[in-house]
């Protein structure tokens, strides 16, 4: 490029009496004009390219902003059935998470955006819930509601053995028999306390639970064991059995033979109390329910050959307690074995079973006195049935 063409292009200063271009002001204004013109040139070239680039590579980059910003959802109610569990604490993107690997919802973010949508980002509750398969996310959001929870509510009475909690638990579930039965026996996987010495009876508590379809049968049994130490920490059950002399197993021992020969939960304490009295004076507890449980069977008055039993747990031939309960009491039973009433009694007999009427006495003839009264009364019904 000869001179003149560079003149041309970098705006040389001309000869007709301006400064010429060796002159100090004239290269000052040379590096002016540089500089002007170089900041003009740049967003030019970038919008060159821009535009260049619009017409090829631009097309594909806004097709995939595009396809970005557009969230994958299937649409409908979907098909077929899958259990989702929520855990505690899980986070609706977390639920999401889980939603898209079942194969639920397209995307998490499907569900999350259709949970915000809703206003139900942080109302998801815990528990296990029954979806379909390629749901939209709305659907989806719908059935996560709380009062759509799989669960069987199952309440266990009290005073209830453990063989019928078993079969109770069996029938409740769907779940076999045989799965309880073997729950049962592992003590240190259920959380059983050391005094219960490896035997569920007695320490699974009395109440209703809410079992999901995910709970096996352990899990279930151990719910119990929790919910009888959370009792027991609450009734001071060891603190308060060191206090009457007694182990807590004799507590629950005592608890379930209240529990089982009660008639309403006001002779719970005079109960305990009678048992309490005879075992100062190693009088035989004989007790009929413990004879009953021996021969797993149930009535209201053992008979001579039930007497005849050999078993530790025939109260009406060993002094002392049974080995162990004999079924599961609830908290007031086991308040009534930990705080018996004050008396002198050391009988009773519940004389009229059907309204659950039950005297107590401190002699020997008064308790022959109401005995009669207990037979008369099963006379007159076994006639009045007749």
């Amino acid at each position: 490029m000869n001179d003149l063409d560079m003149d041309f292009l970098v705006g040389a200063d001309s000869d007709d009496g301006r400064s010429p271009r060796g002159s100090r002001a004239g290269r000052g204004r040379r590096r002016k004009r540089r500089r002007n013109k170089g900041g003009f040139l740049a967003p030019l070239l970038a919008v060159i390219i821009l535009v260049g680039g619009l017409g090829g590579g631009g097309y594909y980059g806004y097709t995939w902003l595009r396809d970005a910003m557009t969230v994958e959802d299937y649409t409908g109610q979907g098909t077929g059935k899958v259990l989702v569990e929520i855990k505690q604490g899980q986070s609706s993107a977390a639920i999401g998470q889980t939603l898209e690997e079942q194969g639920v919802v397209k995307s998490a973010r499907a569900f999350t955006d259709a949970a915000e949508a809703a206003g139900k980002s942080a109302s998801f509750q815990p528990g296990v819930y029954e979806l379909r398969k390629q749901m939209s996310g709305a659907a989806a959001v719908e059935l996560l509601d709380p009062s759509k929870q799989m669960v069987d509510r199952v309440t266990l009475k009290e005073g209830l053995r453990l063989s019928d909690t078993l079969v109770t638990l069996a029938k409740a579930t769907g779940k076999p028999l045989k799965e309880f039965q073997q729950a049962a026996k592992d003590a240190e996987a259920l959380g059983l306390p050391s005094y219960a010495k490896g035997r569920l009876e007695g320490y699974a508590f009395p109440a209703t639970y809410d079992i999901t379809p995910k709970m096996s049968a352990a899990d279930i049994l151990t719910a119990m064991v929790d919910r009888f130490n959370q009792t027991a920490e609450k009734e001071r059950l060891v603190a308060g059995a060191k206090e009457m002399g007694r182990t807590p197993h004799e507590i629950m021992t005592i608890a379930s033979i209240v529990q089982a020969e009660a008639g309403n939960v006001d002779d719970m304490g005079k109960i305990a109390r009678v048992i309490y009295n005879r075992l100062k004076v190693d009088q035989k507890l004989e007790m009929d329910s413990t004879i009953f449980y021996a021969l797993n069977k149930y009535g209201i008055a053992a008979s001579n050959a039930d007497i005849e039993s050999d078993s530790p747990y025939n109260t009406y031939r060993r002094l002392g307690l049974p080995p162990g309960p004999i079924a599961n009491p609830g908290d007031h039973a086991i308040q009534a074995a930990l705080n018996p009433t004050e008396g002198d009694w050391r009988w009773f007999v519940t004389t009229d079973p059907e309204r659950g009427i039950t005297k107590f006495v401190s002699t020997e003839d008064d308790f022959l006195k109401i005995k009669a009264e207990f037979e008369r009364n099963q006379g007159q019904q076994r006639q009045g049935n007749g």
